[in-house]
């Protein structure tokens, strides 16, 4: 097994990050999204705390996991959207479990109490690293959206709606 470091993630990982998702996105398993965008883009649309990333025994960035906001209403401050993306050519050696877990240490450490995500059905691999890591299916969402590039493009596509929620902040 390889040595396997995650760190916080810093400006200077943006050209990384973002490669690694745009190469993710290649696969149309990933996301509606066609292309990773700029690391401006990235930068804007996550939020700036629970933003790590993973590094190889060279010190390459290998995977990054990272959280967006749901609702701007303060009512949902501590409900999240996770995003964890490994390089393609790591896949298989644990470093979205270590970063899905890092993840979800530094949620609870800044008091979200409930992290979702939207995933493909046909994304088997991301389905059961949430499953691992304590997130239940609640509902598929049937024609969710429609595929705008690739292979799929025009398609309509479910979404698996998943949660977990916060072992360690009380919810009545």
């Amino acid at each position: 097994r390889r040595k396997m470091n995650i760190r916080d993630m810093q400006a200077m990982d943006g050209n990384a990050v973002v490669d690694i998702y745009d190469r993710a996105l290649k696969s149309g398993h990933a996301s509606f999204q066609q292309h990773g965008g700029t690391w401006a883009d990235w930068d804007n649309g996550h939020l700036t705390k629970c933003r790590y990333v993973a590094l190889g025994d060279a010190g390459q960035i290998t995977g990054w996991a990272g959280l967006s906001a749901v609702s701007g209403r303060c009512a949902f401050a501590g409900v999240a959207e996770v995003s964890v993306y490994v390089d393609p050519k790591c896949q298989g050696q644990g470093i979205g479990s270590r970063l899905m877990q890092a993840l979800i240490e530094g949620s609870e450490q800044n008091g979200f109490w409930s992290l979702e995500a939207g995933i493909f059905p046909e994304n088997t691999g991301s389905v059961a690293l949430h499953r691992k890591h304590g997130f239940e299916v609640l509902c598929r969402r049937t024609g969710f959206g429609r595929m705008g590039y690739g292979p799929m493009q025009g398609k309509w596509r479910d979404v698996l709606l998943l949660e977990r929620r916060s072992k360690r902040i009380g919810i009545d």
